[in-house]
């Protein structure tokens, strides 16, 4: 049964803009996110927004948005098919608990200047 759906895009030139805010950066990823958006190369803006819309879509698939949910709790991980997927940690995990969900789905797509990303909560 779906518990909650979420969705959410985000610039490509904004994320660009602030690529070299460490603060920023540190504010909303953990440090293997920094590293994987790092590694990209000229991909890097890109995929900044993609994982930053992938949080932001998770949050609003609770209907809480970030509000009592760390940042660092919601984590963007890549499979080696390059399959994105959601590692949920303490608040984050716990809310989606909760609200009686089991497993978060993710899917990512970019398209010129856009990044987007929707999350479906699944439980019982």
């Amino acid at each position: 049964m779906i518990r909650g759906i979420g969705l959410d895009i985000c610039s490509v030139e904004r994320m660009a803009g602030l690529l070299a805010d460490t603060r920023f950066l540190a504010r909303y990823f953990d440090e293997t996110e920094q590293a994987y958006i790092t590694s990209r190369g000229p991909a890097a803006a890109a995929s900044m927004a993609a994982c930053f819309a992938a949080k932001e879509a998770f949050v609003k698939a609770l209907g809480t948005g970030f509000d009592g949910v760390a940042t660092h709790d919601v984590v963007i991980e890549h499979m080696p098919s390059g399959q994105p997927r959601y590692l949920l940690r303490h608040t984050a995990q716990q809310r989606m608990l909760a609200m009686g969900a089991r497993h978060a789905h993710l899917s990512i797509t970019h398209d010129g200047d856009m990044a987007a990303a929707v999350c479906i909560l699944e439980g019982e």
